[in-house]
């Protein structure tokens, strides 16, 4: 008999604030929905809920921009403060052209605009939300506290949605895990046919977060938290795996 997979997105999560901790909520949200969680159960979080408890927050009013932030702004047509926190929190910009700047994050992800975010934080158009600091060391507090709470050990994923080269749209990402391994290496196993697999590296955390935001959405749903069961991939890997090192990297 097939494993069943279920996913749930649960109803009623608050808004939370700044500073807020998340583990009262999240337990709250997972009562209210009748979930009782077990050993290997996923967890799936937008990663704006995580940012707004680490108050990750950034004012263009605050920012002052370098000159380099002023002549990529003249570029990409934005504001040179805006620039200016995309450029802070950066390691490389990899293309800048009219209404585009994508750049490698400090994290490793590359992306848009750093992750730089304005959506469902308010009407404050000073105001942009940030990724987490470390989006790993995110899941891997919270998990530890979910094990204290309730005796229980699971998985966290907290994801983020990323366009692709050479695809329209975005996709759900796993910028941060704990308790799950990330990449499933099965290189060197064999297919139906008995030949040995040369590269099949299944993106596990990449699938996970974007089976989840199929139900999460990305804008009025109010569903930030997915919870996940009938997926064993539980151990202890970190979504750095996921991150392709720059001596391989051929497209940026």
């Amino acid at each position: 008999m097939a494993a069943m997979l279920e996913l749930t997105a649960l109803d009623g999560f608050p808004l939370i604030e700044p500073g807020e901790p998340l583990l009262p909520a999240v337990l709250q949200a997972l009562e209210q929905n009748g979930i009782e969680l077990q050993s290997d159960d996923i967890l799936v979080l937008a990663q704006k809920i995580v940012s707004k408890s680490e108050n990750r927050f950034a004012r263009l009013s605050d920012t002052v921009p370098s000159q380099q932030a002023k002549e990529l702004a003249l570029t990409c047509d934005k504001d040179p403060r805006m620039v200016q926190l995309v450029l802070n929190e950066s390691s490389q910009v990899i293309r800048a052209s009219r209404g585009v700047l994508i750049v490698r994050h400090k994290l490793g992800h590359v992306m848009a605009n750093a992750g730089l975010d304005q959506s469902n934080i308010g009407n404050d158009e000073d105001l942009f939300l940030l990724l987490p600091e470390n989006p790993d060391r995110s899941a891997q507090q919270l998990r530890n506290a979910i094990r204290e709470e309730t005796g229980v050990t699971i998985g966290i994923v907290i994801c983020d949605s990323f366009g692709r080269p050479w695809r329209m749209g975005t996709t759900g990402v796993c910028i941060g895990c704990a308790g799950i391994h990330a990449v499933q290496d099965q290189r060197g196993e064999t297919d139906l046919f008995g030949k040995i697999l040369q590269v099949t590296m299944p993106a596990n955390g990449d699938e996970i977060a974007a089976a989840a935001s199929l139900i999460m959405g990305e804008a009025s749903e109010g569903t930030p938290i997915v919870h996940i069961r009938g997926m064993n991939i539980s151990g202890e890997g970190n979504s750095s795996a996921l991150i392709r090192p720059l001596e391989e990297d051929l497209f940026t």
